[in-house]
């Protein structure tokens, strides 16, 4: 039977922004790992898509070798404290693992997350750069993907410079996941000083089809690849009667608000709507968490999804959080129109009830309304959580860089070329919003691509 981890109480969690879940002890952790078989062939390391050795950094936390299993971990990832926090291992690593047939599964990403913190406490160092190569790559973008290749083509002795659009580094860990999933300057800033000290530069505030282009960079400024790692920033709406009224927003700008420009502390000069009522319509991870970042600011939340609980593509563990923080799930429920009051504030959420039907493209059963099924939804305010698509600045202002419908950048799966030369892509801004761990591994998979694409140029 897994270890159980110790998380702060619904009821008080409900009112702050700490960590939710409070990690394992030593004691815990050294139990945890005790449980793994450490099988011949591991089922776990083909479910993650950055190839963590996962038997490997387990071994040696048996033995309470931190440094070894730390030196195993970053071998393989430059976000170990990160993945360890929001990875989906449930569907991935942990899905795979042999002792979760007859038993549950090795808590492979609590294992992960307590090897991660326990060597930043202890400041160890993640494996050292090559020596340096004489080639210099451009990465757009700081989020998992652009961090992940960065990390990769340094320790291959690669001169990396990250360029990125925003004051503050990381990408979606800063901007979108909240502060009790993802501590900002416990994990995810220590995490890319990891990256510095492996001698990748960052430059912020630098917008790449404005600030530069893509091609000034190859051009002007000697850089011999460059990887597009700039996510899927782009809201999607409903087009739906009322939603330009005050109170509707999107759950990027609503969540950017609250983690990058830290709108739920006391001080902060940003504004931000605290309404005593909010309905999220989404459920995915971001929906949930708007959602529990609205509560966490007063408000009373409402959950709004089309299809049932079976079909959330949210994680499984943000889903139960949710519930017992006191946000209410209203499913099979689609809204089809804003209400607004004399102000041009929203008043409520006309929707209906639906019913699943046969499937779409998707594989999931399409939800169809049910006739006369319309009720209100009475809110202050509401959050649009419907996914997001790639911004398309930098396929734009780039010739030759070939996007599709979607205007995701189209790019090989293997190693991210695209069909512009020396220019590769991964994560968001090619498959459209997906999950932190895809986006490393597409990172990942390009830094391969580059390092092959400079060396057969020098061959």
């Amino acid at each position: 039977m897994r270890v159980p981890i110790s998380e702060q109480d619904p009821l008080v969690r409900a009112g702050n922004f700490d960590e939710v879940c409070l990690g394992y002890t030593e004691e815990e952790a050294v139990a945890e790992a005790s449980r793994c078989l450490n099988c011949k062939v591991p089922m776990c390391v083909k479910g993650c898509p950055v190839g963590v050795d996962i038997p490997g950094f387990i071994a040696a936390l048996k033995d309470n070798d931190i440094p070894e299993a730390y030196a195993r971990l970053s071998k393989c990832t430059t976000l170990p404290a990160v993945c360890g926090r929001v990875c989906p291992q449930e569907t991935q690593c942990e899905s795979k693992c042999v002792k979760g047939i007859k038993d549950d599964a090795i808590a492979i990403g609590k294992l992960e997350r307590y090897v991660a913190d326990k060597a930043r406490a202890a400041g160890i160092k993640p494996a050292s750069s090559a020596a340096p190569n004489g080639h210099k790559v451009a990465v757009v973008g700081s989020g998992p993907s652009g961090l992940t290749c960065a990390g990769d083509l340094a320790k291959l002795g690669y001169e990396v410079t990250i360029f990125e659009a925003l004051h503050e580094a990381g990408g979606v860990l800063t901007y979108g996941i909240p502060e009790f999933r993802l501590p900002k300057e416990k994990v995810v800033k220590p995490e890319i000083d990891n990256l510095k000290k492996l001698g990748v530069k960052i430059e912020t505030n630098v917008i790449v089809g404005k600030s530069v282009t893509i091609d000034s960079l190859m051009e002007d400024e000697g850089f011999e690849a460059v990887f597009i790692g700039s996510g899927a920033g782009l809201p999607m709406f409903m087009n739906i009667p009322g939603e330009n009224a005050k109170g509707v927003f999107s759950a990027n700008e609503f969540l950017t608000r609250n983690n990058l420009m830290k709108a739920f502390t006391e001080d902060s000069d940003t504004p931000i709507y605290k309404p005593a009522r909010v309905a999220v319509v989404g459920g995915g991870n971001v929906a949930m968490d708007a959602a529990r970042t609205a509560l966490r600011l007063g408000s009373a939340v409402t959950i709004i999804y089309r299809r049932s609980e079976e079909e959330l593509p949210a994680r499984k563990e943000e889903v139960h959080h949710a519930k017992e923080e006191g946000i209410i799930f209203e499913m099979l429920t689609n809204p089809v129109e804003i209400l607004v009051n004399e102000n041009h504030f929203v008043s409520g959420i006309k929707c209906v009830r639906m019913e699943l039907g046969e499937p779409d493209q998707s594989g999931r059963r399409r939800p169809v309304p049910v006739e006369g099924s319309e009720f209100v939804i009475e809110t202050d305010a509401v959050i649009m959580a419907l996914g997001t698509s790639p911004n398309p600045l930098i396929a734009s202002t780039t010739p030759g860089l070939e996007t599709n419908k979607r205007r995701c950048i189209v790019a090989e799966e293997e190693f991210g070329k695209t069909s512009k030369e020396g220019v590769f892509a991964g994560g968001d801004a090619v498959t459209g919003a997906a999950t932190v761990i895809l986006a490393m591994g597409a990172g990942k998979a390009a830094a391969k691509g580059i390092d092959a694409y400079i060396k057969g140029k020098e061959s």
